[in-house]
Parts: structure tokens; C-alpha cells; sequence
């Protein structure tokens, strides 16, 4: 039986309205389950103690100020999670976390090693996963958040600042194994439809395609493709290393040779991966750049069958606090990834200045939004259900497959995604529509799986034969 702590670590009279209006803690919600044995209360209180100022013994050191800065246990409701699990929620003081020396700003590293850290590998828990936080207004003035957003984007391509609109975009396909010029060939194709082009996640200065030798044919193959199509094309580029100094490095080379062209590059930081300190040295240095969060990885700890860890909402809502200014936040249940549709409210959290999640209503207080990255195996008849759902296209789409995986080339699945967005702006029905649009049209024909489990009965009102 563990040291029970809750004489100290536990205050059930805290009201949680009370706690939000005074504006001096950090609210967490967990779903913890305890092993058998241990005491529901006496795991919550460890739980805060174990994430604050407490041991596993009491200690001599500890004085009157210390107790003033526990993390509190205010509400239980023990067994309400249908595997047996209950929730906690705990409050934890402002002074608990840790200040930059340089501006005096919060920073996510230490942020979530106390709200997510020791007392995950405590030896009285089964299951403890951080399900929602809320952060009071007087902490979300001392983080960094977004420099630059989606409009950013929008301004570059022309659109309107505001509700600028679906911006199409790609991975080039295969993520790994083409050269120098076949990658940029690839780019060019699919730039004479799309938007928006991003390096996949381990894409980067392989020995076959060099940064050095690639970057400048990309570069190249994006002038020509505006010349040709008379529109700005974006770039997402891959710039995640170990070591600050190699951020910075191939930072400053991509934006010299974009030239002329530096602000249509966006720059891609493997966020989980590379933590905090990547992003935060990109976001930094490069504050006129979109900040591109690709979130590889984080299933190990987002993923719904581990007992431990936090929820992809979590994890995105902190990448908005950290300073991205778009972060792939999965396909609400459309494409290939995890997912349902109510993870929309991981999109609205973080592109709203008022949000409701799961547990915590959140007032961002006019911190800048991230943008909703849809990525994962979505093609053009997936999307108009995607943005039904949603309620809004003010999002970054890359479709790998999507368009490469068109049987007229990736300029026309770019096309057929763009075609896919206005039939969902226009209210249409997606089949009558591609009887107008040929390269949503074609859609049909590049999936026909997805087709005949969306769309039964297409090929007859298409005219397509049955292959």
C-alpha cells in the first residue's frame, strides 16, 4: 500500500468555477485507474503529490511555502469509465511552472514533464491519461503561440484574409526513394493543379537526394509551375534535426535559394519527435514563416489503446500553445488513420479564440490559431463528407495518394479535391456533380472501392463499366 497522501494532496472542497475565475491554476482532468490494492483517493493524491512538491515519505525540508504550491486533487468520480478507470481532476499553481531566463516566458518542455511526467511510470497506476486541460488567462500571456497563421498562407495565394478557403495540397509519392529531379518533377506535376506541397516526415537529406541538390530544383520547379499556371505555390519544408544549429542551417539555406520566393516556404518540424525545443527554435528564429507541426510518432502515445499518455487532443492543443502554426490533427474518421468524426472538436480547439473540449471550456484571449492539417489516405470522395462534418474548409489538405493515386496524374487529383470543395460549398450531390467535372469524375474511376462504399450505384449514372 502506498504512503496515503491525501490529508495533504486532496481538497474536495475546491469548486472548479471558483478555481477558473481566480485565474491561478492549471485544471488537468485524468482518467486514472489504480492497481488493485491501492485506494482510488489515495492514487489521485499521489498522482498530485508525485507532479508537484511531494516524495514518497514526508521531509524535513519542506516548509509552509511549499505546502502553499501543492497541486490539489478538487473532484473524483471514481468507476465512471466503462473499463473501471474514474476521473480526477487536479489544480496546479501557477509558481510550479518554470520560466524562461531570457523573457520570463512559460515553456512546454517543463509545462508537461509536471502535468505528463513522473507520474506516469508511478507503481500504483494501471492507467493514467491526461483527457483535458485548461490554461487561465494570465499563463497564456507568457506563451509563445503561433506567429503566423492560415492567413498568412492565404495572403500569399491571393485569397481573402478571412474564410480564404480550402488550400490543396500533397506529399510527394513514394515519401522515400526518389532522386533529386524525380522529386521535383513530382512537385511541378502536381503544382500545374494544387497548392500547397509538404516533405513527409522522414524526407530530409538522404545520401540519394541531398538537401543541397533537391532544394534548388524544387525551387526551380515552383517558379516554373507559377509562370505556367499564373498562381503562387507553397512549400512545406522538412527542417527537424537533433541540433538547434542544423535547424537554423537548413532553414537559412531553403529560404536563400526559394529567393525571391522565401515567403510561399513553409517549414515542417517533426513536433513529437524533436519536442518543444524544435519547435520552438523554428518558430524563433523564423517567426515570418508558417510553422508546420507534423506530428509523427505521437501514436505511441495518443492511441486510444494504451492506458497511459494523453489523447490527440491534447496533444494538438498544447502544439498551439508551444507556437504551430498548423498541426496534422487526423482525418475525424475519412481517411486511413485513427479517428472519429467528433474529433472535430480537436479543430475547433485550436482554431477558435472560444472553445468546449471534453472536459474544460478554453478562452484563448486572442492567442493566434493553429490550423487543422487534414492528412492520411484522403482522396477527393472522401472530402465533401470531411467538410460536412467539420462545418468549414479553412484548412490545409494533403492528399499523397489522393493525387498521385489519380489515374490522370496528380495535377488532376489536385483538381479533383478542388472540384470535391466546391461541390460541398455548393450543397450538390457528389455524383451529379462529377457529371459536370471531369477530374472529380475520374475520382470515381482512381477509387473505385471507396466509390462503391460511398457512392453505390455510381458506375451506372456515371456510364462507367464495372472493371
Amino acid at each position: 500500500m502506498a504512503y496515503d497522501q491525501s490529508h495533504r494532496y486532496a481538497d474536495l472542497s475546491l469548486k472548479e468555477d471558483e478555481l477558473i475565475a481566480a485565474g491561478k491554476h492549471v485544471l488537468c482532468a485524468y482518467k486514472v485507474k489504480p492497481k488493485e490494492g491501492y485506494g482510488f483517493l489515495a492514487t489521485a493524491a499521489h498522482i498530485a503529490a508525485e507532479s508537484s512538491t511531494g516524495t514518497n515519505v514526508e521531509v524535513c525540508t519542506t516548509d509552509d511555502f511549499t505546502k502553499g504550491v501543492d497541486a490539489l486533487v478538487y473532484a473524483i468520480d471514481e468507476g465512471c469509465f466503462d473499463d473501471g478507470s474514474g476521473l480526477i481532476k487536479i489544480a496546479y499553481p501557477l509558481e510550479l511552472f518554470d520560466r524562461n531566463l531570457m523573457d520570463g516566458h512559460m515553456m512546454l518542455s517543463q509545462f508537461t514533464s509536471l502535468i505528463i511526467g513522473n507520474n506516469q511510470g508511478m507503481g500504483d497506476i494501471i492507467g493514467l491519461r491526461l483527457l483535458d486541460f485548461y490554461v487561465p488567462p494570465k499563463a497564456l500571456t507568457l506563451f509563445d503561440g503561433p506567429a503566423t497563421t492560415i492567413s498568412d498562407l492565404w495572403r500569399v495565394l491571393g485569397r481573402p484574409h478571412v474564410d480564404g478557403g480550402f488550400i490543396v495540397g500533397t506529399i510527394v509519392k513514394p515519401k522515400l526513394g526518389l532522386r533529386p529531379q524525380p522529386f521535383a518533377d513530382a512537385a511541378y506535376q502536381f503544382w500545374l493543379g494544387g497548392d500547397f506541397i509538404k516533405n513527409d516526415e522522414p524526407q530530409g537529406n538522404q545520401v540519394f537526394c541531398p538537401m543541397r541538390e533537391v532544394i534548388p530544383l524544387v525551387a526551380d520547379a515552383m517558379r516554373r509551375a507559377q509562370d505556367e499556371t499564373g498562381e503562387a505555390k507553397l512549400f512545406s519544408a522538412n527542417i527537424t534535426a537533433d541540433d538547434p544549429a542544423e535547424i537554423v542551417a537548413r532553414a537559412e539555406f531553403i529560404l536563400e535559394t526559394f529567393g525571391e520566393n522565401a515567403n510561399h516556404v513553409a517549414f515542417l518540424v517533426d513536433g513529437f519527435v524533436a519536442g518543444p525545443a524544435g519547435i520552438a527554435t523554428a518558430r524563433r528564429n523564423f517567426p515570418h514563416q508558417f510553422l508546420h507541426y507534423h506530428r509523427a510518432g505521437h501514436g505511441a502515445i495518443t492511441s486510444e489503446v494504451n492506458p497511459r499518455g494523453y489523447p490527440a487532443y491534447v496533444h494538438c492543443k498544447l502544439a498551439r500553445l508551444m507556437g504551430a502554426s498548423g498541426i496534422h490533427t487526423g482525418t475525424m474518421g475519412y481517411g486511413k488513420m485513427e479517428g472519429a468524426k467528433d474529433d472535430r472538436v480537436i479543430a475547433y480547439m485550436i482554431e477558435r479564440d472560444s472553445a468546449d473540449g471534453p472536459y474544460f471550456h478554453q478562452e484563448w484571449h486572442g492567442l493566434k490559431p493553429t490550423t487543422p492539417i487534414i492528412s492520411g489516405g484522403m482522396n477527393a470522395l472522401r472530402a465533401p463528407g470531411f467538410f460536412e462534418n467539420l462545418g468549414h474548409a479553412n484548412v490545409i489538405m494533403t492528399a499523397g495518394g489522393g493525387c498521385y493515386g489519380h489515374v490522370d496524374g496528380p495535377a488532376e487529383g489536385a483538381k479533383s479535391l478542388r472540384q470535391a470543395y466546391e461541390c460541398w460549398k455548393a450543397g450538390a450531390d457528389p455524383v451529379e456533380f462529377a457529371k459536370d467535372h471531369k477530374a472529380f469524375a475520374r475520382a470515381f474511376e482512381s477509387f473505385p472501392h471507396d466509390a462503391d462504399l460511398l457512392y453505390p450505384g455510381w458506375r451506372e449514372k456515371l456510364g462507367v463499366a464495372a472493371a
